[in-house]
């Protein structure tokens, strides 16, 4: 039954990676690209319209990346649509050029790849083992919670990346690398800035899921969080960082958390040169919503 389900996942991503459709400049796919320190995942990188070997380009790193381009190809029929609404803005001028490299997750392993590792590691054997009936309950994972994030980190710095800047023509220096996503994949994001400061210098983290359970009551995540957050946030002067919440479906947790995480932005000197968190009445958790305001952040983090 698992080499079915294994054969099973395996087509279904190499039909992703090869039929994947854009509106706005192309893709190049990365078929199962390998790796010591995670599973193989497919990656699509996204060149906007006149992309020439000649110049130099921004790199913007995202989470669940079969969710970026092709609504057809994804398990909901939505997508952000990251082709056109960055390669409108490119064509207007209003962010500097970039590509954008789309990392596929690997389903039930993406709470453990997601989930901030320092983080879990502060709880008590009792808060680990409550985490991971919770997680269990809503099928998110099949077995004992094990977050495995610094090693998708070392992935996407010590492999992913440097394929990435021998093969395309990027800036490789922090000033001109990003990191983004949502849910699960805007507290990677946040994670990952935190612990490469001198790799990623913004982050744009939407819809960040501080409970990193579905609840608020009982939760332990989200104060562990906001104490790791006191000590590890990057330095305001060199990295800019993004967050925004709406307030219906999951969302509707966020708001307490994100408060709570703007008091140490503060406390730790980020000011709105560096620094944004949004708020959107009426929005949900959804590929829609982020599609909506998904050119907000790229202007923050990217200006040109």
């Amino acid at each position: 039954m698992r080499i079915i389900v294994f054969l099973f996942t395996l087509f279904s991503f190499l039909c992703q990676a090869q039929n994947l459709k854009v509106t706005s400049g192309k893709v190049e796919r990365l078929t199962l690209f390998k790796s010591q320190f995670v599973d193989a995942r497919n990656v699509a990188i996204w060149l906007p319209d006149g992309y020439s070997a000649k110049e130099k380009y921004a790199v913007l790193y995202m989470h669940d990346g079969q969710m970026l381009f092709d609504a057809e190809t994804t398990w909901n029929k939505q997508a952000w649509e990251v082709d056109s609404i960055t390669g409108k803005l490119i064509a207007e001028n209003k962010i500097q050029k970039c590509i954008v490299v789309g990392i596929w997750n690997n389903d039930k392993k993406r709470h453990p790849e997601y989930f901030p590792q320092k983080v879990y590691q502060t709880f008590s054997v009792e808060q680990k083992k409550y985490i991971s009936d919770k997680l269990i309950e809503r099928k998110k994972i099949d077995s004992e919670f094990r977050p495995i994030s610094d090693n998708y980190l070392q992935f996407i710095v010590k492999e992913l990346k440097p394929f990435i800047d021998k093969n395309y023509a990027t800036y490789t220096d922090r000033k001109h690398t990003f990191i983004a996503g949502s849910s699960m994949g805007g507290l990677i994001s946040l994670y990952a800035i935190c612990e490469y400061p001198k790799v990623f210098g913004g982050a744009a983290c939407l819809s960040t899921h501080w409970t990193g359970i579905y609840q608020n009551n009982d939760n332990p995540i989200p104060d562990a969080i906001i104490s790791y957050l006191k000590v590890h946030l990057p330095n305001p002067k060199k990295h800019t960082i993004y967050f925004d919440y709406g307030d219906k479906t999951l969302d509707s947790l966020y708001h307490p958390w994100q408060e709570k995480v703007n008091i140490v932005m503060k406390a730790k000197r980020f000011t709105s040169k560096n620094w944004s968190t949004q708020f959107f009445s009426g929005k949900d958790h959804s590929e829609a919503s982020w599609r909506e305001r998904l050119y907000i952040p790229l202007e923050f983090l990217l200006p040109k």
